[in-house]
């Protein structure tokens, strides 16, 4: 059991609710991302989500895109990225979770790619434009080293496929709440918390809901249909802002209300 099953087995056994903020990796400078994960963690983040910049990140909406090209431009890369993670494992607790797609990982050599996460410490990783029928170039590796492949399902995802995705994971099932890229929004479709339901009657693992989630009233509504969310571009957004203030009280009112 590595520290993300621990986390929400902890989760479970008090009745509480996950909050995975994301961060993109190099944005506002590599030299930060320790110290920005520590943040996170004083805050009260259940897990941290790392994103590693991508020149076609298909799954980005503009603020995290603009993140990424930002840390591209201050020449972040995917092995300075593994180094300062592996700085922040002797300090951060919580468990980690690198955000990436598969070209940076064949470029960085598969094999090489485990190891070097596995030796800093990540628990898990998303690949978003990883899908079920080719994960065997990659998990058996990834099992092996302990760091669960947490996986994707949309709106779009027939209830059949997400059975069978959930089925396949141990740290979480990642149920993005809108069809199509990454933002802040305002209004979400009618039917989200019936899909939400369902999808967590057909998870054996706990669901987060991610994608365009900012505000504690989103949070509030959505957590009553699963088992925490993934804040993304608010976060960045304020890290972009130096808002910390505005980032603390969001994550303080959420572990008030869910945990």
């Amino acid at each position: 059991m590595n520290r993300l099953e621990q986390s929400f087995e902890l989760l479970n056994e008090n009745d509480g609710k996950a909050f995975v903020p994301y961060l993109m990796a190099g944005d506002g400078g590599l030299e930060c991302l320790v110290d920005r994960l520590l943040l996170l963690e004083k805050f009260g983040a259940t897990a941290i989500e790392v994103g590693v910049p991508f020149s076609d990140p298909v799954a980005d909406g503009p603020i995290i895109q603009n993140a990424g090209i930002r840390a591209l431009k201050s020449r972040t890369t995917l092995k300075g990225i593994i180094t300062e993670l592996a700085k922040a494992r002797e300090l951060v607790t919580i468990p980690i979770i690198l955000m990436t797609y598969l070209n940076p990982i064949y470029a960085y050599g598969i094999g090489a790619f485990v190891q070097d996460i596995q030796n800093a410490g990540v628990d898990g990783c998303i690949i978003p434009d990883l899908p079920i029928e080719e994960e065997d170039m990659l998990v058996p590796q990834l099992a092996e080293a302990q760091i669960e492949l947490i996986r994707l399902v949309t709106p779009a995802t027939p209830l059949e496929r997400i059975k069978q995705i959930a089925g396949r994971g141990k740290g979480f099932l990642y149920m993005v709440t809108v069809k199509g890229i990454t933002g802040t929004r305002n209004l979400f479709q009618h039917d989200l918390n019936q899909f939400l339901r369902a999808v967590k009657e057909l998870s054996p693992i706990p669901v987060l809901a991610g994608f365009g989630i900012s505000s504690q009233e989103q949070i509030n509504e959505l957590t009553k249909y699963c088992d925490g969310v993934v804040v993304g571009s608010r976060i960045v957004e304020l890290f972009e802002k130096n808002n910390l203030s505005e980032m603390e009280i969001l994550m303080s009112i959420f572990n008030k209300n869910h945990k």
